[in-house]
């Protein structure tokens, strides 16, 4: 079984590689074209920056969240704008969508919620969070970070950096596809099913949590586990509304104002719980 699961993973990772090597390389294209002016908006969104974050945020680029963090220590943008772009980015989600050939619709439903739910939440934190929204400027690189923690950046071109992505996600799906069907053997699709959705609510507080793991690896697994029905929507929405790639990271080395970045750690983790237990009470299917 295992050997028949191992087969199986590699079949099933290899067919994705073109799939997911073009939707990083059409990514890259357009970080490099549009990355300088996504940064001119947020700098310039003023009572916008929610909305502008999250609408931003949705397209994948390459330390977009460290980005935000660092605007915020800065002064730059409010509370409420950097957790519109942390609700809104889903780092590998998209990607993996795209190379998974989901729907068009589908994926855009998912997009169009994730951009929605980053603009109300980052207007609503925004009236709720003014005292922490400071203006003292005290700006720190973040490049060396993000291309410790995420896929080496800006180096190489936009063919090398997708590429480094590539094999780094397709890494990550052979290993959560492998032990998915080694589970799914042992234990059953229909029983794993079952204990996603016989714990809905239990299940967003427990996938958010993973969500939070300042990681490309832990976007990947939602979506798997997503993919082949695992999880339920309300809880992967939790899981990838709370992922905000390396931009924790960022935010905890750049902000000197700890209260501030537990608060926000919090407020994300609160926020992608919410969200999920109302997609799941709603019946909302993704």
């Amino acid at each position: 079984m295992i050997l028949d699961a191992l087969k199986d993973s590699v079949i099933d990772t290899v067919k994705l590689l073109p799939f997911l090597f073009a939707a990083y390389l059409a990514m890259e294209y357009w970080e490099d074209k549009a990355g300088d002016k996504t940064e001119k908006w947020l700098r310039n969104a003023g009572p916008l920056g929610p909305i502008i974050g999250s609408v931003a945020g949705v397209m994948p680029q390459c330390g977009f969240s460290a980005l935000a963090s660092s605007l915020y220590a800065g002064g730059v943008i409010t509370a409420g704008t950097l957790l519109a772009v942390f609700l809104s980015t889903s780092d590998e989600m998209l990607p993996i969508f795209i190379s998974e050939q989901v729907p068009a619709g589908q994926i855009l439903k998912i997009l169009g919620l994730k951009v929605l739910i980053g603009a109300v939440s980052g207007l609503i934190m925004n009236a709720l969070l003014l005292k922490f929204t400071h203006r003292d400027h005290s700006e720190e690189e973040f490049h060396e970070l993000c291309e410790e923690e995420h896929c080496e950046c800006e180096e190489g071109g936009i063919v090398h950096s997708a590429l480094v992505h590539t094999v780094k996600v397709t890494i990550f799906i052979f290993i959560v596809t492998f032990i998915a069907a080694v589970l799914v053997g042992f234990i059953g699709k229909d029983r794993i099913m079952a204990i996603a959705s016989g714990r809905p609510i239990l299940g967003v507080f427990f996938i958010a949590l993973i969500g939070l793991i300042p990681n490309c690896a832990a976007s990947v697994i939602i979506t798997q586990l997503f993919l082949d029905s695992f999880i339920t929507a309300g809880q992967m929405m939790a899981g990838l509304l709370v992922g905000a790639g390396v931009g924790l990271l960022v935010l905890f080395r750049t902000n000197r104002r700890h209260k501030e970045n537990f608060f926000i750690l919090v407020s994300l983790y609160a926020l992608g719980v919410f969200w999920g237990i109302v997609i799941t009470a709603a019946g909302i299917k993704l």
